[in-house]
């Protein structure tokens, strides 16, 4: 029976295996993309340059009456500056072309960090330095997805700096918080867009391993997710209800979503199901007709603004989640 004895003093001993880390994978992806991260930091400079030009140009120009006055106007007359509106002409778009900088971000992932290494077996050298494919992935998971949300935080604050100027003037109809130029570019579901775009990149590099054809793929999934979520976003929160016996006007603030008029039993009848009724009879007394007796509507308070955002950015966190979960399951089933 054989006894297990302590080991004699000075004698030698294994050493204990290196803990793994991302710290040199990362390194050498920051090497091998310097080119990509200046072409990233001087989008985010020139984003920043012109936000700050178009907000300096309209405090350098002043609203004008109607009758061409620069005092301030008397009246409800309003005439805004051709910086003004140049300025709106640019900025009412910001949230459009942050979501579409989030989905160029997604595609560089798919394609050339991930996919092109895949297709062409550079990768293979990584991995036979004791880097796993799990801290491979993951570190072209995490940089792109810690540049991506840094960059693109400043932006949004920028942004929301600029927009705030335009909100001056009485007369702003793009600048509607609930536009869909401008919703998604001002709070946090930029960031949702952003890290999905950074997980659909790395399933799709994973999944397809061409280099084109992931790029394709991810930009096809996140335009359909962007565009879903556009059409739905007013469902994502339940809207306020108000009636009255006379036709209701809308706050400044408010998102209108229906209006019509109700039944003495209480249904709901729209204004659009009249629209294509006899117009010599008009659209109320086809509405009346039907039984209508008051007036209702349903809207999107401005108060409704952060219980979307944050809704919106649940979703987009939940569905990058199963994403990174898939790309990880798929490259373990592939490669060990």
């Amino acid at each position: 029976m054989s006894t297990l004895l302590p080991p004699k003093p000075g004698a030698a001993t294994a050493p204990a295996p290196a803990r793994a880390t991302l710290r040199g994978p990362v390194r050498v992806l920051l090497r091998m993309h310097r080119k990509a991260l200046w072409a990233g930091a001087a989008l985010l400079v020139l984003g920043i340059g012109v936000v700050v030009a178009l907000r300096v140009w309209m405090a350098s120009s002043k609203v004008l009456c109607s009758d061409g006055d620069i005092t301030t106007c008397g009246d409800d007359i309003y005439v805004p500056s051709y910086a003004h509106t140049s300025a709106e002409g640019f900025l009412v778009n910001g949230g459009t072309v942050l979501v579409l900088l989030a989905a160029l971000i997604g595609v560089f992932v798919a394609g050339p960090l991930i996919a092109r290494e895949l297709e062409s077996g550079t990768f293979r050298p990584a991995w036979a330095q004791s880097v796993s494919p799990a801290h491979w992935l993951a570190a072209r998971l995490a940089v792109p997805a810690a540049l991506t949300v840094t960059g693109l935080t400043v932006l949004v604050v920028v942004l929301r700096w600029g927009l705030w100027a335009l909100r001056a003037g009485p007369d702003t109809p793009g600048l509607r918080w609930h536009a869909n130029g401008v919703f998604p570019g001002t709070g946090p579901a930029i960031l949702g867009y952003a890290l999905l775009a950074v997980a659909v990149g790395a399933l799709s590099a994973v999944i397809v391993r061409r280099t084109l054809l992931s790029m394709s793929l991810t930009a096809l999934v996140l335009g359909a997710v962007a565009a879903c979520l556009g059409t739905w976003r007013y469902e994502l929160w339940p809207s306020s209800f108000r009636k009255s016996t006379e036709v209701m006007g809308y706050d400044a603030g408010d998102w209108p979503i229906e209006s019509g008029m109700l039944t003495a039993s209480g249904e709901k009848l729209y204004w659009q199901d009249c629209y294509e009724a006899d117009m010599a009879q008009g659209v109320e007394a086809c509405m009346r007709g039907r039984g209508g007796i008051g007036y209702f509507s349903e809207y999107h308070p401005a108060s409704h603004y952060w219980p979307l955002q944050l809704v919106e950015t649940g979703i987009l966190l939940a569905l990058a989640a199963l994403a990174v979960f898939a790309a990880f399951r798929v490259l373990r089933r592939l490669h060990g």
